[in-house]
């Protein structure tokens, strides 16, 4: 019997260098940063060039992620930058070498 794989689901942040900040959701973290990182998709990332992974989340279910990502977003920017920096003090790109 075949079981299909679990798909997870991930709530994401990227930053620019200037540290603005992007939250978004997707199922393939890789291929999402990897679209945001080569500005394929017009829109508020690519025209601030926000493109650094700096934090994520991993979710087993896809609707737990959109509720997270709509609580993140809705959180004053102090708030998430203490949440970035608590996992991710240097704000390194975590999907350097990808």
């Amino acid at each position: 019997m075949l079981v299909a794989p679990i798909m997870c689901s991930y709530v994401y942040i990227l930053a620019s260098r200037t540290k603005r900040l992007y939250i978004g959701v997707t199922n393939s973290l890789q291929r999402r940063v990897g679209e945001h990182k080569s500005a394929e998709i017009e829109g508020f990332s690519k025209r601030y060039h926000i493109n650094r992974l700096v934090y994520t989340e991993e979710w087993k279910r896809a609707s737990e992620a959109i509720g997270r990502e709509k609580q993140l977003k809705a959180w004053r920017r102090a708030k998430k930058v203490n949440l970035i920096e608590a996992e991710n003090p240097e704000w390194d790109d975590l999907a350097e070498g990808w």
